[in-house]
C-alpha cells in the first residue's frame, strides 16, 4: 500500500499545483482589466497572492516526492536512503522559507528567504537536468526512457519558473507607480507590457506540466 499511497500523494501535489496555479492565472487575467476600480483590483491581487502559496507550496514538496517515489518504487537502483532524506529537508526548508516570505513580505527577510530560494532552484534546475541527461545518454541511473524524460522536463519546469521570476521583476515598481500615480496609459502599458511577457514563460510551465504528468501516466517509452 505505500507505493500506491506515494503516487496517489504525488498526483495530489500535480492538483494543487497546476489546479492552483490556473486560478492565480484566471485573476491575473481580471487583474489586468482597466474597467475595474483599482480598489477591485488591487483585491484581485491580493487573492492572487493567497492562492499561488498552494502551488508554491505543491512544488517544493513535489522534490522529496520524486525521490521518495524513485526510491520506493525500484526506479533508481542503488538510490541512497540518505539522498532521499537530504530531499526532505531541501523540500521542507524551501516550503518554510515560501511561507516565511509570505509571511514577512514587503521586508529585508522576506528578501533574504527569497535570494536562498532562488538558490535552491539553480541547484535543483542543475540535479533534475543532469539526472534526466545523464539517464537518457547512458540508461542510468533511471533505465526507462519515460522516467528520464520526466526528470528532463521537471528540470526545464525549474528553468522557465525562474523566468518567470525574472520577467516578474519589474512588476513591483510598476505596480507602486499604478498605486501612487492612478490608472494612466503611462502607469498601466507598461505593467501590462510586463505582464505579457511573463505569460509566455507561465504557459511553457503548463505546457511541461501536461507532458511530463502524461509521461508519468502512459509510460510510453
Amino acid at each position: 500500500m505505500i507505493y500506491p499511497t506515494l503516487v496517489y500523494a504525488h498526483l495530489l501535489l500535480f492538483v494543487l499545483w497546476l489546479g492552483g496555479d490556473l486560478g492565480v492565472f484566471v485573476l491575473g487575467q481580471h487583474f489586468r482589466r482597466r474597467d475595474y476600480s483599482l480598489p477591485e483590483r488591487l483585491t484581485l491581487l491580493k487573492l492572487l497572492v493567497a492562492i499561488d502559496m498552494g502551488p508554491r507550496s505543491a512544488w517544493a514538496l513535489m522534490v522529496p516526492m520524486s525521490l521518495t517515489l524513485l526510491y520506493a518504487g525500484g526506479w533508481w537502483v542503488g538510490l541512497p536512503l540518505a539522498l532521499v532524506l537530504a530531499g526532505w529537508a531541501v523540500g521542507l526548508f524551501w516550503l518554510w522559507l515560501v511561507w516565511d516570505a509570505h509571511a514577512h513580505d514587503m521586508t529585508p527577510r522576506s528578501a533574504r528567504d527569497r535570494r536562498i530560494e532562488g538558490w535552491l532552484r539553480y541547484g535543483l534546475t542543475a540535479f533534475y537536468l543532469g539526472l534526466g541527461g545523464a539517464s537518457l545518454a547512458a540508461g542510468a541511473p533511471l533505465a526507462e526512457t519515460w522516467l528520464a524524460l520526466k526528470a528532463l522536463l521537471f528540470g526545464l519546469i525549474f528553468a522557465a519558473a525562474i523566468m518567470i521570476d525574472h520577467a516578474f521583476k519589474p512588476v513591483g515598481p510598476q505596480l507602486m507607480a499604478l498605486i501612487e500615480q492612478g490608472s494612466s496609459d503611462a502607469t498601466e502599458v507598461p505593467l501590462r507590457a510586463t505582464m505579457d511577457g511573463t505569460r509566455r514563460w507561465v504557459f511553457t510551465v503548463y505546457a511541461l506540466l501536461f507532458v511530463t504528468s502524461w509521461l508519468g501516466q502512459v509510460k510510453p517509452f
